[in-house]
C-alpha cells in the first residue's frame, strides 16, 4: 500500500483521500466569506479503521490554513477531531465555538 493521496477536489466541494488510486474517502465542505464550513466526512467501509479520517481532516485543516480561512466544522467527525488536536481550535473562529460545542 502506497501512502494516502489528499486532494481538494475543488470542482466537487470536497478533499479526498485515495489510497493505490482508489478514492477511500472524503470531506465535504462550503466555501464562502473567508470561511470554510466542514459539512460531512466518510471513509468507505473497505479502508475503516486505517486512521485514514484522521488523516484525511488534517490535510484539509492544513489546506484551511494555509489558505487563511476559517473554519467551521458543522460535520461531527471534524469537529470531534478538532477536540482532540487542540492545535488546531485556532481555526475555528472563537464566536462560533459555543455553538458548536467547542
Amino acid at each position: 500500500m502506497t501512502e494516502p493521496q489528499v486532494l481538494d477536489a475543488a470542482e466537487s466541494s470536497r478533499f479526498e483521500i485515495h489510497v493505490d488510486g482508489k478514492l477511500a474517502g472524503f470531506a465535504v465542505y462550503r466555501l464562502g466569506h473567508g470561511r470554510i464550513s466542514f459539512i460531512h466526512t466518510e471513509i468507505d467501509d473497505a479502508f475503516a479503521g486505517q486512521g485514514l479520517g484522521g488523516k484525511l481532516v488534517r490535510a484539509a485543516l492544513d489546506a484551511a490554513r494555509t489558505r487563511g480561512l476559517a473554519v467551521i466544522p458543522l460535520c461531527p467527525f471534524v469537529r470531534g477531531w478538532i477536540q482532540k488536536h487542540e492545535d488546531y481550535l485556532d481555526l475555528v473562529p472563537e464566536a462560533e465555538r459555543s455553538h458548536i460545542g467547542l
